[in-house]
């Protein structure tokens, strides 16, 4: 990359000293003569123009002054109006009458305009021979430019308002130029080539860096730090790579934890189902009711685990799709509730007002409901009370559910909804659930468009939310 950059830097600077020898020194005198030839015509057209103004003399000796242009305005016999000069000899003014009839023929003949470009050669004086002017006497002398043109003034008579600029050789001024630009493009050169060259180490070096450090990160090393220097956007890189490695270690730390935990409750349940198995096979009198409902129990809990374990890797995978519909949240809740009637030691109580409906999918909000009564139960106090509130508010209906645990310390409650994250690393294992429920509580509500978040105190216990749109009951029948 340094070597492109420097590659490019130097073939701009190579550019750039052709293209300043090109227009300075090779085409400088076809530029010089364009604009003189523009320039008489411009002030041709201006002077005719102006051909009924009082102060036409003022204009002619403006232009004498400003564009260094002899001017002589006459009639058809020759008559001189007006006249000025602006440079010695000038070869117009050293025509006669009679020339200056025959030039007013011959810009007649021509259309009403005339122009004629005599190279640098020796001359001095021209006169008209032929149809065309011809110079006479010879003697070295610069480029000169002849511009005749008839023009009507408003009393109807014609006039002729002929115009002589010279060229003045460039040859000496190109000669100090060129000079001038071999050290100027030296100069040109070397700076180019050191600015290129630090450029590309300035913008190269770092990314090379960071590409390296990129590499090491991609070998599974997380402890990796990316340092950028130089622009702003080279630090803003490094500042995001040092981030995203810093997610990674983080979740590469978490799946283990996830796979750990996932393992001991796979586990508990397989330990417990082989060995009632194994005794009610070796043991006589044990085929008992107890014995099985204790398999099932187990089997069940099983069940669920990869059951939850399917739902996050699908709701992660985003190929569950949403069915909406409109139903009665408040009654949803507590039909939920009522399985939890058989946890006869633990206290669940449901506060709410009227019935609220929402537009949402059933299955999957009763999941999250689900999913955060677990979490209760599972970290609730010794009282073993979890409590559910309804509350509705500006169109949106919040549910609370509330435990009497150890509470979340506040630097970590921004962590609670990662997908693989625990607050504590001694695992506890639910009543009913797997563990898994804060993930799949995030997710659902984040294709719902719903809000979320949770309350917590030390010492005190957890309050976990989320709110959706109300709607009206009869709003699932309107077209």
């Amino acid at each position: 990359m340094q070597w492109k950059v420097f590659a490019f830097f130097a073939v701009f600077t190579a550019v750039f000293v052709a293209l300043l020898w090109l227009f300075q020194v090779v085409l400088l005198d076809t530029f010089y003569k364009a604009i003189k030839v523009n320039e008489i015509k411009s002030v041709s057209n201006a002077i005719c123009s102006s051909i009924n103004s009082s102060s036409l003399q003022e204009e002619l000796q403006r232009v004498a002054v400003d564009n260094q242009i002899c001017s002589i305005v006459c009639d058809g016999q020759g008559n001189r109006l007006y006249s000025e000069t602006a440079v010695p000899n000038c070869v117009i003014h050293r025509l006669n009458s009679w020339d200056l009839a025959m030039v007013y023929t011959l810009t007649a003949q021509n259309g009403g305009s005339y122009f004629e470009r005599f190279p640098q050669e020796t001359r001095q004086s021209f006169t008209v021979l032929d149809n065309s002017l011809a110079f006479v006497h010879r003697q070295e002398s610069p480029e000169v430019m002849i511009s005749a043109q008839l023009v009507t003034r408003s009393d109807g008579k014609q006039l002729l308002v002929l115009l002589n600029s010279v060229i003045s050789p460039v040859g000496a001024t190109v000669d100090t130029l060129r000079y001038q630009l071999i050290v100027v493009s030296a100069v040109m050169i070397l700076l180019g080539l050191l600015l290129a060259f630090l450029l590309s180490r300035r913008i190269g070096r770092p990314i090379e860096s960071l590409n390296a450090a990129a590499k090491v990160l991609a070998a599974g090393d997380y402890d990796v730090n990316f340092e950028g220097e130089g622009y702003r956007e080279v630090h803003e890189l490094s500042d995001t790579l040092n981030y995203a490695a810093h997610e990674l270690a983080k979740t590469e730390h978490l799946q283990r934890d996830l796979i750990a935990n996932i393992s001991h409750d796979l586990r508990t349940p397989l330990t417990l189902i082989t060995g009632y198995a194994e005794v009610m096979r070796d043991l006589p009198g044990e085929n008992t009711p107890e014995n099985v409902q204790i398999i099932i129990d187990e089997a069940t809990r099983l069940s669920t685990l990869v059951n939850d374990v399917l739902d996050l890797s699908k709701l992660q995978a985003g190929v569950v799709p949403m069915e909406r519909s409109v139903f009665n949240l408040t009654e949803s809740v507590r039909s939920i509730l009522t399985r939890y009637s058989k946890l006869t030691d633990y206290h669940i109580v449901f506060y709410a007002g009227d019935d609220v409906f929402v537009d949402a999918d059933e299955l999957k909000i009763s999941q999250v409901v689900y999913n955060l009564v677990n979490n209760a139960l599972t970290y609730t106090g010794p009282d073993k009370s979890v409590t559910l509130r309804q509350s509705v508010d500006e169109g949106k209906v919040r549910i609370s559910v509330s435990d009497t645990g150890e509470g979340i310390p506040q630097e970590k409650l921004d962590d609670i909804w990662e997908r693989y994250y625990k607050v504590d690393k001694e695992h506890k294992r639910a009543q009913v659930g797997t563990g898994l429920g804060l993930a799949i509580v995030k997710m659902i509500l984040d294709m719902h468009g719903g809000e979320y978040g949770v309350r917590s105190q030390e010492g005190v216990g957890s309050t976990f939310w989320f709110e959706l749109g109300t709607v009206e009951p009869d709003s699932a029948a309107k077209p």
